[in-house]
């Protein structure tokens, strides 16, 4: 029998077209299957253990979620809840559930699937030779990893089986592959394995496989031979073009793609419209391999303080890269002289937004604009030091000639202080696979029960 899958959007806290998800709650899923985020957004949510989606907007969606799941009577599942899967954002997001049943009066099964891996047990595997690098690897030692203040392992479609068996109603996973929440039904009720991963893939950002994205909800069937992908909105529509298309996708090779256990091969794969919204796809193979999770970590790489200033003189837009040049040094040897600093102690940098703010030197497009903004960004050991570096260089910022014969300029600041205090950077720290014996050994399951059914 074919498996209905219900995609109600890309990500929680993003939005969906509520009128498509109330049409594929009517065509009776097997289960509804959310993603909660992915490492797009930085590092921060992971080293920090934080949600990049505001609390409110993620309860909204979730509540509506939680509402399609009872009148459809299936499980609900979401993966790397949380932004970056977290044991702390599982544990958030099991928080907004439990409030939201109470809310609703829901009796509840709510099953939580943990993916923060102790240091020790990466360290003891990096020992055994279970830990290979990917490419492109930073370099790991032991003391590294025991410094990284989150790794994740990815979770595959095992482990969200293991979850769903449990009986649970709603299903809270820590990080996952964006593909195994959706793959991991269709793979327990028998469907064709390469057909389960490669509509899962398709399937991962919602409607993003569809010619209207931000409608966000899409149906995927899968059966014994392949699947059918049909998007909710009637305004939306699934091509041959469209579908094929999301296979590159955040993918370097855009005919396999890596999960625990094997890959997936699509080179055989053949599209077809059934008619003018749904694409039919057939031929794709799993291929078995070695078990292995994808390791994510995160570690504190020092505070940043930034301050911002703006350029609108036409003398000083025109020559802003030559300002911003006379500036450092200058600071530079005021930090020194000042406070005893020099880099690698701390670094300061600055970015012209207007000129080449995102590019920088790799910018080729070449323009006068009317203003520039002059982001400063300090960066140190401790969020004291950035600070007071920040304070030092605040009135040169605010007040640097562009030549020493000239009087003192002052720049427009949009805000007062003008320096901010950011708090903790975080970067990436890990690019690796970890070998397991099996599916369930580097993650863990806690099953609730939550009673709140009205009387």
């Amino acid at each position: 029998m074919p498996t209905r899958v219900l995609v109600p959007s890309g990500v929680l806290g993003l939005g969906f077209d509520r009128t498509a998800l109330a049409r594929g709650v009517a065509m009776r899923p097997h289960i509804i299957a959310i993603d909660g985020g992915s490492t797009d957004s930085g590092p921060f949510s992971l080293g920090a253990g934080q949600s990049k989606y505001s609390r409110a907007a993620t309860r909204a969606e979730w509540r509506e979620l939680m509402l399609a799941r009872a009148e459809a009577g299936v499980p609900l599942v979401i993966g790397t809840a949380g932004t970056c899967g977290a044991d702390a954002t599982v544990d958030w997001m099991f928080d907004i559930t439990r409030e939201l049943a109470g809310e609703l009066g829901q009796s509840l099964k709510i099953a939580r699937l943990y993916s923060g891996q102790p240091a020790e047990r990466v360290i003891a595997a990096l020992r055994a030779d279970r830990v290979l690098p990917l490419t492109p690897a930073p370099g790991i030692t032991e003391a590294g990893l025991s410094e990284m203040t989150n790794i994740v392992a990815l979770a595959g479609a095992e482990q969200v089986q293991a979850a769903l068996a449990t009986g649970a109603e709603i299903v809270i996973c820590g990080r996952t592959t964006d593909t195994a929440l959706i793959a991991a039904l269709p793979l327990a009720r028998g469907d064709d394995a390469g057909a389960a991963w490669h509509g899962a893939k398709i399937a991962e950002c919602g409607a993003l496989c569809s010619t209207h994205p931000m409608t966000g909800t899409i149906m995927v069937e899968f059966d014994e031979t392949g699947f059918t992908v049909e998007p909710m909105a009637l305004a939306a529509a699934c091509t041959p073009y469209s579908v094929s298309a999301h296979m590159l996708y955040e993918n370097s090779d855009p005919f396999r793609l890596h999960e625990p256990g094997g890959h997936l091969d699509v080179t055989a794969a053949r599209y077809a419209a059934l008619d003018e919204r749904r694409v039919r796809v057939e031929g794709s193979r799993w291929v078995p391999g070695p078990y292995t999770v994808k390791l994510e970590g995160a570690r504190a790489a020092g505070y940043q303080t930034t301050i911002l200033a703006i350029l609108r003189d036409p003398r000083y837009v025109a020559r802003a890269r030559d300002w911003v040049a006379g500036l450092q040094a200058f600071l530079a040897a005021e930090i020194s002289r000042r406070m005893g600093l020099e880099p690698p102690a701390y670094t300061l940098e600055f970015r012209l937004i207007g000129i080449e703010g995102a590019l920088g030197a790799m910018e080729t497009r070449q323009g006068q604009p009317v203003e520039v903004g002059v982001l400063g960004i300090v960066t140190a050991a401790s969020q004291a030091l950035a600070s007071e570096i920040g304070k030092l260089i605040n009135p040169f910022v605010l007040h640097h000639p562009l030549t020493p014969d000239e009087e003192l300029p002052t720049f427009a600041f949009p805000y007062s202080p003008a320096t901010t205090d950011r708090g903790a950077l975080y970067e990436f720290a890990l690019n690796h696979v970890m070998r397991i014996d099996e599916p369930m050994d580097a993650f863990r399951l806690t099953v609730t029960e939550v009673n709140h059914a009205r009387r």
